[in-house]
């Protein structure tokens, strides 16, 4: 298999867990590329290594204490 795949995913908010519809592109080793969010209401997180979504009211320190409380600290974030 040498082409990316594509698939709908449903992944819960980081924040609060309200389900989105996602469309995810892996690569050929199954490795994530992106995603794009399909449901109303909801915002990729940028800078992932998985498919991670959130809901759009959500502020971005939310989000950030969100990923670091279920997946501990991410590399190349400032102190």
């Amino acid at each position: 298999m040498t082409e990316n795949k594509a698939k709908g995913e449903m992944h819960g908010c980081i924040v609060c867990g309200k389900l989105y519809q996602l469309y995810v592109i892996y690569d050929p080793t199954g490795k994530y590329i992106g995603s794009k969010v399909m449901s109303a209401g909801g915002k990729e997180v940028k800078h992932s290594t998985r498919p991670l979504v959130a809901c759009e009211k959500h502020t971005d320190k939310e989000i950030v204490r969100a990923v670091e409380r279920v997946f501990g600290k991410q590399q190349g974030q400032d102190e």
